[in-house]
Parts: structure tokens; sequence; C-alpha cells
């Protein structure tokens, strides 16, 4: 295993929010796997979303997995919400499911300054009926994809951060 620390969780939960505060609580670099996916496509995700599905969406998550397992250790990796479903989840790291109702990660979105373009960004959240479909049938997924399992919600991101170092020393991983 590559020592890495892997975060999951529906999109919007604050994946990449709490990977920037755990590398900085724990000294390690935090990587985000929507930013590496965008570098390799030269686009938006939700623009090559857009143009050629799902699917091919999902090939080019496997990819940069196998680029993660290949050449990342030591990291905090934050992914999309779908990344979970790679795979070689468990060969990146410790696998960590950062949970919140939907109705606490869209409350979370819309409070953020700059909420529209977050919402927008997220091409599965456009359909308020399907994302409620989709969370449901995900978070048993999430859950069985975990080594550890933290509750995000109403809680601030530093709170988070030092939950997920506090289990991770307890288990002499950090």
């Amino acid at each position: 295993m590559a020592g890495n620390i892997v975060l999951i969780g529906f999109m919007g939960v604050g994946k990449g929010r709490t990977a920037r505060a755990l590398a900085a609580a724990t000294d390690r670099f935090a990587v985000d796997t929507d930013d590496l996916i965008e570098s390799f496509l030269k686009t938006k995700i939700r623009v090559f979303f857009a143009e050629q599905g799902e699917p091919a969406f999902r090939r080019v998550e496997q990819q940069v997995a196998d680029w993660l397992e290949a050449h990342v250790s030591g990291s905090i990796v934050s992914t999309g919400g779908g990344f979970f479903m790679v795979n070689s989840i468990s060969q990146l790291g410790r696998v960590v499911y950062l949970h919140s109702s939907l109705k606490g990660i869209l409350a979370t979105l819309k409070q953020h300054p700059d909420a529209e373009r977050k919402i927008k960004k997220r091409p599965l959240l456009q359909d308020m009926d399907k994302a409620k479909e989709l969370y449901r049938a995900r978070l048993p997924l999430y859950r069985a994809a975990a080594d550890y399992e933290i509750d995000v919600e109403g809680r601030k991101t530093s709170e988070v951060a030092a939950a997920i170092k506090a289990l991770l020393v307890q288990d002499g991983l950090l």
C-alpha cells in the first residue's frame, strides 16, 4: 500500500477542503483527483462529461487511479464523488469516507460565496431527483469501500481533519 490517505464521499461533501486541512496538519501533500483529471484532459470535467458521457469519464478516473498507485505515496488524496468505484481504490491507501446527508451537503454548497459555480461544476447535481437517487444508491457503496467513516455534517473542516488525524494516529498510520 502506498501510505496515502484517500478521502471519498458524495460530491460537495468537502473532500478537497478536508484534504488541504489534513495535509497541513500532517505535513503531507494534498493531491486532488479532479485536478489531475482536468490536467490530463486539458479541459474541465463538466465539459468532458457533457461531450463524452459518464462511461468515458469513469475510464479516465481509472487511468488517474493507476497513475496514483504507481507514482504517489504518503499523500492525502481527495477524490471526485464517483472515484471510489475505481478498481484499485484500496491499493491507493487508507480510505476515509466523509459522510453527510444530501440536505447537509446542499446547505453547505449554498452557503459558499460562489455557490452557483460550485453547484454548476457538478454535472450530477443538475437534476435533484437524480442526485437524491444517486446519493441513496452510493451510500452503502461508500461505506463498503471505506476503512473509516467520519461524519462531517455541521462540523468545521479543522474539526474533521483533527478527527481523521486522531484515527490514523490511534491506528499507528501517522
